[in-house]
């Protein structure tokens, strides 16, 4: 199945740089491209791409604001958030936003192609080179209050939610809880399920807000 991709940034020279790329993968296609947010949220509403690589600091209608309603369509695409590493008030808005990923300009081609593909799957992606920063960043919160969803979790998916918050991969919470790896999935999926969350990432992000866990740091 070819991914499609629509490619947002105000400067002509990366767009095309991450047309370039994306078009070299024979699964992978850009359908379009887009110089600011407003023609992003416009053409995405056209193209119906599966991924938007989306540069977050774009004039008329900035990333964030174009995520939050790129995520009113159904069904949204998925949004690769991308920006430079100075930029922490973009990195947490496009989160909250509903972004499934997060990922800095100065990564290698190869590790753009990759978190492409995983949001693709449908799974979320944080560049490790702030994960830290933005479990800082939440934790900082006051928590807001427990939502009614929170009480459909069992006991094992608490746990589970724990430690899917700090970080770990379902073979770590698999040796961690004495359970199969293939039980974390199930878990992982219907505590996305019951919390109405697309993915890990939100999964992290909302055990952060809602004092679940706490930074070590």
């Amino acid at each position: 199945m070819t991914i499609r991709v629509l490619v947002a940034d105000d400067q002509e020279a990366v767009r095309d740089a991450l047309r370039l790329v994306l078009d070299g993968e024979p699964d992978i296609e850009v359908v379009d491209v887009a110089a600011n947010g407003a023609e992003a949220v416009r053409l995405a509403r056209w193209r119906r791409p599966d991924v938007v690589v989306m540069d977050l600091r774009m004039p008329h209608l900035d990333g964030v604001a174009a995520i939050r309603r790129l995520m009113g369509a159904q069904p949204a695409p998925r949004v690769l958030a991308l920006t430079t590493f100075d930029l922490d008030e973009y990195l947490f808005g496009a989160l909250q936003a509903g972004a499934a990923g997060f990922l800095l300009k100065d990564n290698e081609p190869d590790v753009l192609v990759a978190a492409v593909r995983e949001l693709h799957q449908g799974r979320g992606l944080v560049d490790p080179q702030v994960t830290g920063r933005l479990i800082n960043r939440f934790a900082a919160l006051s928590p807001h209050p427990a939502t009614p969803e929170l009480d459909r979790l069992t006991p094992r998916e608490h746990d589970v939610l724990r430690l899917v918050a700090r970080g770990m991969s379902n073979g770590e919470i698999a040796a961690a809880c004495t359970i199969e790896e293939g039980t974390v999935k199930t878990h992982v999926n219907r505590i996305l399920a019951k919390l109405g969350l697309r993915t890990r990432v939100h999964a992290v992000i909302y055990a952060y807000e809602h004092g679940l866990v706490q930074s070590d740091r």
